[in-house]
């Protein structure tokens, strides 16, 4: 009976210190979310300096992230595909690519209710034009 009880304080005491760093973890990776997202900004690209082609950028904010494919032909956004979208409630925002084709810009408006996913899409975005910039 006595090895019983130990065991079972240790099974506790091993349960409670992996639920207490997981929610450390937890805590951290918030804080760091909450300053990527209040940090991003979104450049405005100047679309005559890309040549023809097919782009891809992503941007990861820990809990939020986008993968996409931007395909440029002259000196116009023709398509943007979003290849990976990781996001809690934030899926309203995939409509963000066909409003920046739309717009012809990455100056957009952000989905309501998925503010943060609208960003980091639309950083995605821009870092697949910026990658066309440079080459």
């Amino acid at each position: 009976m006595r090895n019983f009880k130990k065991l079972v304080i240790g099974a506790v005491s091993v349960i409670m210190l992996f639920g207490g760093a997981y929610i450390t973890n937890y805590f951290f990776n918030m804080m760091k979310y909450r300053t990527i997202i209040k940090e991003l900004s979104i450049s405005k690209v100047d679309l005559s300096k890309i040549p023809d082609g097919n782009f891809t950028g992503s941007f990861d904010a820990i809990f939020v992230e986008a993968k996409v494919n931007v395909i440029v032909k002259n000196h116009k956004i023709v398509d943007v595909k979003l290849i990976n979208h990781k996001n809690e409630r934030g899926q309203k925002a995939e409509v963000i690519p066909q409003k920046v084709v739309h717009a012809q810009s990455l100056q957009v408006d952000a989905v309501s209710g998925a503010t943060n996913s609208s960003k980091v899409i639309l950083k995605a975005i821009e870092n697949a034009l910026i990658s066309g910039e440079n080459k």
